[in-house]
């Protein structure tokens, strides 16, 4: 429990203070920094074990091999290099997949159906933050680079995002797992009490920090310990067997950046705070607020503090999940470590049995009449010896060694193969050719299935890359340059990497582009210019506006199924227009012969009304006149019919009118009154009428 003897007052300022360690005296920053060294240290141990196999890992992937006596000084000390190809194979696919051309960052719309202004501010918004990591932050990419080696040996590697005020931007430098000191079981990088960050600072650096006009140390200039320079422990050698030079005035001190959890107001409920203090005196330097603002601060209704949304600097990148619920993951070095030695010493052993064959000894009998010494011997050259051949032969015992061992050798390739399988380095998938009949198909299938083994790796790590650009997200909207600002008020889960986690190799993303710019031409209703785009971007074109200006859709060619459609909708046409003027010329003809017939009846009706002499004849001039009359409104109803149909005509041939009632046409045509007159394709005749009813 940590008592205070002048507790800090917190106020809206405290978060923007640049340094809180005046408002304490030395006997309280001493207790402060008591509490974060001694949790410093649980931390480190509660890790230990981890450090040692992490450690061992190491070795494996650097070939560093310890120095052998057994079973004779200078014996074969091979170390196999199996976790060094598997973090190669690995970070060979990792690194262009995920950093790919000047597109890092995207930032995803919002809704459905987007408008064009939030497309353009994504757009924008996307740009300016590839244009951040890449450009501006010179060291983010060569820092990925690293991660992306180191995590996959070690299991995992961190991020730091920050402001920096003397570089004027945002940085996101790599923090190695060695250097994050964490409980080994905390359940997340954002739910740990305490995260150590250690890292070396010169003396020119802490004075800088010092004399600055806001300081961001505590003046230690004239304490002895600092005068005295560093004295911090000894680090132990370095891997390739070399030693650090001894602590001189240029060594610089070793810093111990603490984000941890402390009641500095004596209010009961521990406030988020980054403590900064020397490692081997223990003296805080540093002490500021892990808020940026005070709203971020929860109070009840009597002013006590409910939580406080602490501001989160690290993002983890984890490689393989540990399943004992470690926030250190496992990589290469982990999983292979014990297999990488059991190989390392299989091959050993064979170069150790086919050394003492070649140049095996044996035991001399008195009887062999030899000086004493080395003997050597050159091509074509005799020893003169005192002794007979015979008793050479019986004095003379070499010792029995056998070959190297057949069975020794299949168990070493065995243990390469399951190796191989771990690491997803298979034959295949390191570029060798599996067999000359071996068919395309199969080949493409075998890759795939190879990389399922980094798919799941790519989508974790996919997900870090997402938390860390929405830490400079949220970053760049207190310190991007004004103008820029208004860009970054949104939500900042929109934000993501580019790249995309279910490709991971240039084949596939160039197959799926294929795939895509084929479909394009079969089914109507795809984006040409994205298409093009798309493909052009599979073939790691960085700009393709270069090379690609768009598409006019006056110049795009016409669907073929729309062309065909169109040609059906024409012979249609051309069918209607013939039957239309086929069926005139029928009513035409009708119509003549009708008043042909009507001329007949009106002669013979007025021949008949002068020879009528009875009953008999005036019923047949009755008659005639009713069929005179039939006659003449079947010539007025063909009449209007004909002038009917060559009106329609007329409209159809305007320019303007590029569609005919067909409808009036069928009414027309299959009318009462037709005749037995030949209408139109499906359509009815209905019941002809003759002329006499």
């Amino acid at each position: 429990m940590l008592t205070l003897e002048k507790p800090l007052k917190l106020s809206p300022e405290t978060c923007k203070s640049p340094n809180l360690t005046g408002e304490f005296g030395e006997v309280d920053l001493r207790r402060i920094g008591q509490i974060v060294y001694d949790g410093y240290v649980t931390d480190k141990q509660s890790r230990s074990k981890w450090e040692v196999r992490t450690a061992a890992g190491m070795d494996l992937a650097m070939q560093i091999s310890q120095d052998k006596s057994f079973p004779w000084p200078g014996c074969a000390n091979v170390a196999f290099p199996l976790v060094t190809i598997a973090a190669l194979q690995f970070h060979a696919r990792a690194y262009p997949a995920i950093i790919s051309g000047t597109d890092v960052v995207k930032c995803r719309t919002p809704g459905f159906e987007p408008t064009p202004e939030e497309k353009l501010r994504a757009d924008k918004v996307g740009r300016y933050m590839s244009y951040q990591v890449l450009e501006e932050d010179t060291a983010w990419e060569e820092g990925q680079d690293r991660l992306l080696l180191n995590y996959s040996i070690v299991g995992c590697a961190f991020k730091k995002s920050y402001f920096s005020s003397v570089e004027g931007h945002n940085v996101s430098e790599l923090v190695l797992a060695d250097n994050l000191v964490v409980d080994y079981y905390a359940k997340s990088i954002e739910k740990a009490r305490r995260k150590t960050h250690t890292y070396p600072a010169y003396r020119n650096e802490l004075v800088e920090g010092m004399r600055a006009e806001s300081p961001i140390y505590r003046d230690v200039q004239e304490e002895p310990w600092f005068l005295a320079g560093s004295s911090s422990l000894t680090p132990p050698p370095r891997r390739d067997g070399t030693s650090a030079p001894p602590s001189t005035a240029d060594t610089p001190f070793n810093l111990l950046e603490q984000h941890v959890w402390l009641d500095l107001d004596a209010d009961g409920y521990e406030e988020p705070y980054v403590v900064t203090l020397d490692e081997s005196s223990r003296e805080v330097l540093r002490i500021v607020a892990c808020w940026e603002r005070d709203d971020q601060i929860r109070r009840n209704s009597r002013k006590q503090i409910i939580s406080i949304a602490a501001t989160e600097y690290f993002t983890k990148y984890g490689f393989i999940p540990s399943p004992d619920g470690s926030i250190y993951d496992m990589g290469f070095g982990v999983l292979l470590g014990p297999l990488n030695e059991s190989v390392s010493s299989a091959i050993n052993q064979l170069l150790d049995a086919g050394t003492m064959a070649t140049t095996a000894g044996g035991f001399l009998g008195r009887g062999a009449k030899i000086r004493g010494g080395v003997y050597t011997f050159a091509p074509n050259e005799w020893k003169r010896v005192d002794s007979t051949g015979e008793d050479l032969a019986k004095s003379i015992y070499p010792l029995p060694i056998r070959e190297p061992s057949g069975v020794l050798f299949n168990l070493l390739s065995l243990l390469i193969d399951y190796t191989n399988r771990i690491s997803g380095a298979t034959e295949t998938m390191v570029g060798e050719n599996p067999g000359q009949n071996t068919p395309a198909e199969t080949s493409r299938s075998m890759v795939e299935q190879g990389m399922k083994v980094y798919t799941a790796i790519f989508k974790r790590t996919w997900r870090s890359m997402k938390e860390e650009f929405k830490k400079l997200y949220i970053l760049n909207a207190f310190f991007a340059p004004p103008k820029y600002r208004e860009l970054f008020l949104d939500d900042p889960n929109r934000i993501c990497p580019a790249a995309d986690p279910n490709i991971v190799s240039d084949s596939e993303r160039f197959m799926r582009a294929s795939a895509i710019a084929a479909r394009a031409t079969q089914v109507p209703g795809y984006d040409p210019a994205a298409v093009e785009e798309n493909f052009l971007r599979s073939l790691r074109v960085d700009n393709p506006k270069q090379f690609f200006v768009g598409v006019d859709p006056a110049s795009q060619p016409e669907d073929p199924k729309i062309q065909v459609q169109k040609l059906k909708m024409q012979q249609a046409a051309m069918d209607l227009q013939w039957e239309q003027q086929k069926f005139t010329a029928t009513l035409l003809e009708e119509q003549r012969m009708n008043q042909a017939e009507l001329i007949r009846m009106q002669a013979e009706t007025v021949k008949l009304m002068a020879e009528a002499e009875g009953e008999a004849d005036n019923r047949e001039i009755v008659r005639m006149q009713t069929a005179l009359a039939a006659l003449k409104s079947r010539d007025e109803s063909l009449r209007g019919r004909i002038d009917s149909l060559i009106k329609l005509m007329e409209l159809e041939s305007e320019p303007e009118r590029k569609t005919v009632d067909t409808g009036e046409v069928r009414r027309l045509v299959s009318g009462p009154d037709n005749a037995g007159a030949p209408a139109l394709p499906g359509v009815g005749t209905g019941q002809p009428e003759g002329p006499m009813g």
